[in-house]
């Protein structure tokens, strides 16, 4: 299939990928055509198969790429103290999703569009990342430091408040994301029942 004039597959695959995200963010995975992701990049919609074989493996390539960066940052320190586990944890949370918004819009609004296989690699990258912040708790628990009576429901409903702070917050607002990273602490640490301190 033909290619626009000057479309190299180094420059064009990256501007597919950045074109879907921002359309699937946008207007939803279900709504966008490959013609109009076409029409974005410049390229005849033609082209784009010689950059992904379907829209589908377009949406699995976007969330697996989120989730892969997204276990590559996250950094637990398991020599620490719990209490200086999870606030490293709540605020990487908010400061790395807040620098992906559409990344994270559809990571977590169009995960019922995968198909099944799709859908059970991404779960299995959403459960390791889960996995770290349940470890962070769960030896809370144990030592005594945290009052946690089931660590996966509070590893989901922390994740859940985290994340939403994407919802709301924009740069230029009230608050500054440092202020925003401070209050969400204090809140996870009081939900979790850890005593006072600062971390």
């Amino acid at each position: 299939m033909a290619r626009t004039t000057g479309s190299h597959s180094d420059i064009t695959g990256p501007r597919v990928r950045d074109a879907a995200l921002r359309l699937f963010a946008r207007h939803g995975f279900a709504a966008v055509s490959m013609r109009q992701i076409a029409t974005e990049v410049g390229v005849q919609a033609g082209a784009l198969y010689n950059y992904t074989p379907d829209k589908q493996t377009l949406l699995f390539e976007l969330m697996r790429a989120h989730m892969v960066e997204l276990l590559e940052a996250v950094h637990d320190d398991v020599g620490a103290s719990a209490l200086e586990r999870l606030a490293h944890f709540v605020r990487f949370h908010i400061a790395f999703h807040h620098e992906r918004p559409d990344a994270v819009f559809i990571a977590y609004m169009e995960l019922r569009n995968l198909e099944p296989q799709n859908f059970a690699e991404i779960e299995a990258l959403r459960s390791r990342y889960e996995a770290v912040l349940e470890d962070i708790l769960r030896a809370g628990a144990e030592s005594g430091t945290f009052d946690v009576a089931d660590s996966k429901i509070a590893t989901l409903a922390v994740i859940a408040m985290l994340t939403g702070v994407n919802t709301w917050f924009r740069t230029g607002g009230r608050l500054s994301l440092t202020a925003v990273q401070d209050q969400y602490w204090d809140m996870v640490r009081r939900m979790v029942g850890a005593a006072g301190g600062s971390v």
